[in-house]
């Protein structure tokens, strides 16, 4: 029942199971354990526990890290450790992945053939200490992104989940980056934005269908809006994922979602908004930055509105002739004053919340079309 009414808030989906609450836990090495994430999972929908080196090279670097005085999870056999952190995680609601730092391919795809796909494998192209470097892992792997992919290629060959964290702007184009991760087949990226911010998670969601995580410096509730309303599907936290910070955030986007219908309703796109905000965009029929959006998509106007048109066919937004252009498929989002929208609202017997759900349904089928039926002429 609690996870039914989980997926009715917030309608996520992570390794087919419902994520309870957009909120993950990042890993933190030597810190982020499976002991780490259950104290916390009142308030946590997923935790990424590691990183964990799980090959030679990587095993020898976190030696070396933990010499030096850093946190570091230390073991003789990778296997037998990390199967008994999801055998300790299995029994609870949270979403486990483990962050796995490996100089090869081959030993992501040996970790996952043999603890199965219970579990996120998540590459980390992240770390930046250099004998991780050295090892070809971490930041290695942003600067040698076919590498990347071949590990995202020799996971999915496992048939498993597939996060990929990363540190923004370290790779020559995060928008090419995150492209090569989806076509490799990679299922989340995992975004530490580093001083980028929103503009950044805007960037990915504009190039790619990815699910998103935004990560770095999260600790407040307009933070975490702002990560949402420009295209992330969840938000992660590191060193600030103490039970006050969880749960204020917590509380927060739950009491948000009741009231709006959608938690990471984008802003419009007039007001900076991501690609999904083509959902509350009206008829091109003035100079906006809908036309360049469009111009950039690589979509005319006409395709534009027939797209809309024909996705709101016998849906509540195929409605509302008093409305500006005679549906409610161009009415904009709800925080906006509209008395038009409103009264055709009450004339249909639909709540501003119902209206933005189906808002995001339109939204939803907006990114299906642009990324897998008209990926062949985007140019994201």
């Amino acid at each position: 029942m609690e996870a039914m009414r989980s997926y009715e808030r917030y309608g996520l989906l992570l390794n087919e199971r419902v994520v309870k609450t957009p909120i993950a836990v990042s890993a933190m090495a030597g810190i982020v354990d499976a002991e780490y994430a259950l104290a916390r999972s009142a308030h946590i929908g997923a935790a990424f526990l590691g990183g964990y080196s799980i090959d030679a090279p990587t095993m020898e670097a976190s030696r070396d890290l933990a010499a030096a005085g850093r946190p570091e999870f230390l073991y003789d056999d990778p296997v037998e450790a990390l199967a008994a952190q999801v055998s300790r995680m299995a029994p609870s609601d949270i979403i486990c992945g483990l962050n796995l730092r490996a100089g090869s391919a081959e030993s992501l795809a040996g970790i996952a053939s043999q603890i199965g796909d219970s579990v996120i494998y998540e590459i980390d192209a992240h770390c930046r200490q250099e004998p991780l470097v050295r090892a070809r892992c971490g930041e290695y792997l942003l600067h040698h992104t076919d590498l990347l992919a071949e590990s995202v290629r020799a996971l999915k060959r496992e048939e498993v989940t597939v996060s990929v964290k990363i540190r923004a702007g370290v790779s020559a184009d995060d928008r090419l980056l995150a492209k090569k991760i989806w076509k490799a087949g990679g299922d989340i990226i995992h975004v530490d934005l580093m001083d980028y911010g929103y503009q950044k998670v805007r960037q990915i969601r504009n190039s790619s269908p990815l699910f998103i995580i935004a990560n770095n410096s999260i600790n407040s509730f307009e933070k975490m809006k702002d990560m949402l309303s420009h295209g992330a599907d969840m938000v992660s936290l590191a060193r600030q994922s103490d039970d006050r910070t969880l749960a204020g955030l917590d509380a927060a986007i739950s009491r948000f979602t009741g009231e709006h219908g959608w938690y990471n309703a984008p802003k419009q796109l007039c007001r900076g908004g991501d690609i999904r905000s083509l959902a509350f965009c009206c008829m091109p029929v003035k100079n906006c930055p809908l036309i360049p959006m469009l111009e950039k998509i690589g979509l005319s106007r006409e395709d534009y509105l027939a797209f809309k048109q024909k996705a709101v066919a016998e849906t509540p937004l195929d409605f509302g002739s008093q409305t500006c252009f005679g549906s409610l498929a161009w009415c904009c989002k709800d925080s906006s004053p509209c008395m038009f929208r409103e009264m055709t609202l009450r004339e249909a017997g639909l709540s501003s919340r119902e209206y933005m759900r189906q808002k995001k349904q339109l939204a939803d089928k907006i990114l299906q079309h642009l990324f897998y039926e008209h990926a062949d002429t985007h140019p994201c």
